[in-house]
């Protein structure tokens, strides 16, 4: 039986938005695995257009140094809900998103880019046989695909610039158009760049792509304001969210305020303005009677606070909070989504090291009236759900568990006669051993141990820290290992903040891989995460380190006992926060013999003025800016202790990183350097903050290899040479 790999990565393929038919019948999905045949010249596209249809299978491809692996290949699968195998829908060319059926199940719309250097298009299948067909030709990335109830109009988001949308660009341009760089790059916005690129002018608009009307494409919105997914009414009006504040003196960008606007396209076309409220990425959905549901999250300490199901009423226009009394975050990353009956609103959301689908009775519009039901888990426990659509007999959701990386299921809107439809990653795992983890609880530590007497100072007092709290991890220990064996110990840090791990997720293969190469590895959800309440998210206001810290320690403390672990070596890994944390931990205890932070926060001071809107976290984590209180923020940051660090630390960064921006981690290698600790920076090209889940395979790779080698070669275990 083999073990896992950090180049197995080519070999795993992972689900993306389940969607089911409208008869019930079937659910296409996204397929998203590495190209590994754009790096061998291979083509894998010779059975595409077969049939009469987009269906085949992809040819073998060459070997190919999987460093050299920059591309994925996303392409739409079908799968039957009676039983057989996931058959390919779409050709095998380029990256496919956003997969929508028909109102009556008779065609299928997504988004591709088909292989091609472009923006994406929308594209429309024939469901019954025949080839794809490109409905429109626009330059600005088309995403949030949605079909009108007519079936005869697909609206979409797309970012343009004014001269675009005031040329007519936005609508329609030829194949070989571009956009030109700017240069200079002149900037009037609080955010300016997100992701991995800069938005140049582009503001997100709602369009509409007429079917039946040689395509034409409409703009539905305009101006210099971002705009959210669409939805459509059961009377062919669209809802949608625009970035679009009250007090229309105030920033856009600098604040979480925004319009739940309306348009009925079949009258005069005008935006509505329903509602305002706050929320960082509002998603709309619309039950049969005009109810709007969304998240909401709080402006006020807005990061530290839970997100909540909004429902806007047409009848009363009162907004009513379903979730009220559930004390767990709603994913607002994720879509929501009424049930078939407008009963209930389903989402996504963290649950004690799981990420489940939830129901959430609503009340009808005009009724004054609670449900009696509360918020309950359909599906999910002990797994990650990632994404899911509910029809009015099946529930499809994507999901992970510790034995498999994704897979596609399907159950009743209730959770019942719950069924997996694919193994996507069958004959891999057949002949891998994988690793069951070893799920944990344990005390919350003691911060006061970690923390300077004056960190937290403020004037409202000391925030209420859920001392007496349990935290949940889990320890991986190496497949290999016998009775009476015991390896190093790698502890792992999420990143977030305010986010959950469980035992599959988006680190199945990092962990996976660390545990075949001879390590235990220990994860946990430290004070800050979520998944346990609101107080538990917020307990380390204005303390990132110390109180994250003890939590982390306090786990260290719960495995290093067991027989499987080596208490004499420990090391420390993380991203984004976790690199924080493990830069943090290096400099302020001598608990670890290497660290690898990753893409991490080390500087706050430069962080705010340089991130997205990531400074959020920031103003209200820290409740502080850099000229309001530059010494809680220098305090906290642990690049200004890097002459503290001695452990041998390599700092992996992206050098496209606009949520963490470079800075600090040239701080914090200068700092080692200066030192004299060793060290060594590493930097990736093309790459921005989601390397570690979505970066070029080869990066993926090459980036977990070097977290096992920097260890391994400061280990007295194994006999691999230093790399320094």
């Amino acid at each position: 039986m083999n073990t896992v790999e950090a180049v197995d990565y080519l070999e795993l393929a992972l689900p993306r938005e389940p969607r089911v038919s409208p008869d019930g019948e079937r659910v296409a999905f996204v397929r998203r695995t590495p190209r590994v045949d754009d790096a061998t010249g291979a083509d894998s596209n010779e059975d595409d257009e077969s049939d009469g249809d987009e269906g085949g299978d992809a040819g073998e491809s060459e070997a190919v140094e999987p460093t050299a692996v920059e591309d994925v290949e996303a392409t739409v699968y079908v799968v039957p809900l009676g039983g057989g195998e996931p058959r390919r829908f779409t050709a095998a060319a380029g990256v496919d998103a956003c997969p929508r059926w028909s109102p009556s199940g008779d065609r299928l719309a997504f988004a591709t880019d088909r292989g091609e250097d472009r923006a994406p298009d929308v594209w429309v299948l024939p469901t019954d046989g025949g080839e794809a067909r490109r409905v429109t030709r626009v330059p600005g990335d088309v995403s949030a695909l949605a079909w009108g109830p007519a079936g005869d109009r697909i609206a979409f988001l797309q970012s343009t610039t004014a001269a675009e949308r005031e040329r007519g660009d936005d609508r329609a341009v030829d194949d070989d158009y571009e956009r030109e760089d700017p240069d200079p790059r002149v900037i009037d916005r609080t955010v300016y760049r997100a992701a991995q690129s800069y938005v140049d002018g582009t503001r997100s608009h709602v369009y509409v792509a007429d079917l039946e009307g040689d395509d034409d494409v409409t703009r539905v919105t305009d101006g210099d304001v971002d705009h959210t997914a669409p939805a459509w009414g059961a009377d062919g009006s669209l809802y949608f969210g625009a970035r679009e504040p009250e007090d229309e003196s105030a920033d856009p960008d600098d604040t979480t305020e925004f319009a739940l606007q309306h348009s009925d396209l079949d009258g005069d076309g005008d935006v509505e303005t329903l509602h305002y409220d706050t929320g960082w990425a509002p998603r709309v959905a619309v039950a049969a009677d005009g109810r709007v549901a969304y998240v909401s999250t709080p402006e006020e300490r807005g990061t530290l606070r839970q997100a909540d199901v909004h429902v806007y009423d047409p009848e009363t226009e009162a907004v009513r909070v379903p979730t009220a009394a559930l004390d767990r975050t709603v994913d607002g990353d994720s879509p929501l989504q009424f049930g078939s009956n407008g009963e209930s609103v389903y989402v996504l959301t963290p649950e004690t090291g799981s990420v489940v689908v939830r129901r959430v009775p609503v009340a009808p519009a005009g009724s004054g009236a609670s449900p009696d039901d509360d918020a309950t888990v359909v599906v999910g426990e002990g797994a990650h759900c990632s994404a899911f659509d509910a029809s009015a007999d099946v529930l499809a959701f994507a999901a992970s568990e510790w034995d498999h990386p994704g897979d596609v299921f399907a159950a009743t809107p209730r959770g019942a006669e719950a069924t997996r439809l694919t193994s996507l990653n069958r004959d891999y795992l057949d002949e891998r051993a994988v690793v069951q983890p070893d799920e944990l609880a344990f005390d919350a530590g003691d911060a006061s141990a970690l923390r300077d007497v004056d960190a937290v100072a403020d004037h409202d007092g000391e925030p209420e820290r859920v001392a007496d709290a349990s935290v949940q991890g889990w320890l991986f220990t190496p497949p290999e290992l016998g009775p009476g064996e015991s390896a190093p110990l790698v502890v792992q840090v999420h990143g977030g903040p305010h986010v959950t791990w469980t035992g599959a997720g988006t680190m199945w293969h990092e962990f996976q891989t660390l545990a075949a190469a001879g390590f235990c590895v220990f994860a946990c959800n430290p004070r800050g995460s979520t998944g346990y309440g609101e107080a538990f998210q917020a307990a380390i206001e204005r303390d990132w380190g110390a109180v994250t810290g003890a939590d982390v320690l306090a786990g260290v403390d719960a495995v290093r006992d067991r027989e499987a672990v080596d208490d004499a070596e420990t090391f420390l890994a993380g991203g984004s926060f976790g690199g924080y944390m493990t830069a943090w931990l290096l400099a302020h205890t001598d608990r670890f013999d290497a660290g690898v932070p990753q893409r991490g926060v080390y500087d706050l001071v430069s962080f705010y003025g340089s991130t997205d809107g990531a400074y959020k976290l920031v103003e209200d984590d820290f409740g502080a800016t850099p000229w309001g209180d530059l010494e809680t923020l220098s305090r906290h940051s642990p690049a200004l202790a890097a002459d503290e660090i001695s452990a041998p630390t390599l700092v992996v960064h992206s050098d496209d990183d606009f949520r963490v921006p470079t800075g600090g981690a040239e701080l914090l290698y200068r700092g080692l350097r200066k030192a004299g600790t060793p060290t060594r920076l590493v930097r990736y090209p093309r790459e921005g903050h989601e390397l570690s889940r979505s970066g070029e395979p080869g990066h993926v790779i090459d980036r977990i290899q070097r977290i096992r080698d920097w260890f391994r070669g400061y280990s007295e275990t194994f006999e691999d040479d230093a790399p320094l």
